[in-house]
């Protein structure tokens, strides 16, 4: 996803053109341009678009240097394929092993796999380490029996703003235990938000996560869009 900017009060002039509409597994999903930038809708909500990306690759930056030192080829779980620009950082750098994306959205995947969105993910999706897996991100942390070194999670506008109902069980105790049982020890979970949270961060404590921490990105206005990250102990 880009920036609090993009997502929620980017003002622009021209008018979008929707490109594709469907009606997806969890409801209405929409692909718009406007101009050169295509945005993602999701129930009538934009979600993300392709203005920018840096706290995107900050959620993959930040969990690479967030591991412990030494360890070679880590795994690394994207929750939420969006416009791209999360598996394009992590493809793009040598030392993540395996790279699997898990999306839910049927529509999201074909518009990278054969739509505008491969201008972003082309390289990415065609790399031997890539995985895409058409499933929902909560089913799969809940019920899967793969761990991985890092996983960085972009389903939502943050904890407290989520795409659906469904998704609020990901920032549950339970949600969170499953996600701290899908990490290889000393691994680490990022979550992209809109905004800082206290609430979240309090809560990754409480679901036993250490080294609690948030990483702030800067936008033109309001208050910056923020990675959330947590350790499982070593």
């Amino acid at each position: 996803m880009t920036t609090q900017e993009a997502r929620f009060s980017r003002p622009d002039p021209e008018p979008p053109v929707t490109l594709d509409r469907r009606d997806g597994p969890y409801g209405e999903v929409a692909l718009r341009r406007r101009g050169d930038v295509h945005e993602i809708i999701a129930n009538g909500c934009f979600l993300m678009d392709t203005s920018d990306g840096r706290s995107e690759r900050l959620l993959v930056d930040a969990a690479l240097a967030a591991l412990p030192p030494g360890r070679e080829r880590p795994s690394v779980l994207i929750g939420g394929l969006g416009v791209g620009f999360s598996l394009a950082r992590a493809a793009a750098a040598p030392h993540w092993g395996r790279i699997t994306v898990v999306e839910r959205e049927p529509a999201v995947v074909d518009w990278h796999l054969t739509g505008p969105l491969g201008a972003v993910s082309a390289a990415a999706l065609a790399d031997p380490r890539t995985e895409i897996l058409r499933a929902d991100l909560v089913a799969h942390l809940r019920t899967g029996t793969a761990a991985y070194d890092a996983l960085c999670l972009d389903i939502d506008n943050g904890p407290g703003w989520t795409v659906t109902e469904d998704n609020g069980g990901l920032y549950s105790p339970a949600g969170l235990a499953a996600c701290r049982e899908r990490l290889t020890p000393g691994g680490v979970l990022a979550v992209w938000s809109a905004r800082p949270s206290e609430e979240f961060e309090e809560a990754l404590r409480n679901a036993g996560f250490e080294g609690v921490r948030t990483e702030e990105i800067t936008v033109a206005r309001g208050v910056p869009d923020v990675v959330h990250l947590a350790l499982r102990a070593a």
